[in-house]
């Protein structure tokens, strides 16, 4: 006997294809901008330890006698902004604030009205075109 998907990832009654599709679009833009942001904090992360490592040229400099260069790379370099004003943790509060919260406030509310809160329903869909029923490591479910 073939076991149906959890109720979770069945299309509710009245959900056209058209909407699952449509939603499934929206989230699959949510999940690249949740990468986007993954790389984001990496870029944080990496001009962090950057700008370490120029504090440690810097005392390396001025201890093999180069003290200007020193003194120039301590003035310009380190600790500068990387956007006007802004660090890079100020970048990921700000996207954190703005974009990435409202995009995932508004696919949320997306699927709350139109999918009944439901996640994943198109590949959940797919899932179902594409396993073979009955056979072992092609269940429904867990």
């Amino acid at each position: 006997m073939t076991e149906p998907p959890d109720s979770d990832h069945q299309v509710p009654d009245g959900v056209s294809a058209g909407t699952v599709d449509a939603v499934g679009k929206l989230t699959k833009a949510l999940e690249t901008t949740e990468r986007a942001r993954g790389h984001l904090y990496a870029f944080h992360q990496l001009i962090g330890e950057a700008d370490r490592r120029v504090e440690k040229a810097v005392h390396l400099l001025r201890d093999a006698g180069h003290p200007e260069w020193a003194d120039r790379l301590d003035r310009d370099l380190f600790g500068r902004n990387i956007l006007e004003g802004r660090w890079t943790f100020q970048m990921v509060e700000e996207f954190d604030a703005g974009y990435w919260r409202t995009f995932r406030e508004l696919e949320t509310a997306v699927r709350d009205d139109l999918q009944a809160g439901r996640r994943h329903l198109r590949e959940a869909g797919m899932k179902e075109d594409h396993r073979t029923h009955g056979r072992r490591g092609h269940e429904s479910r867990p």
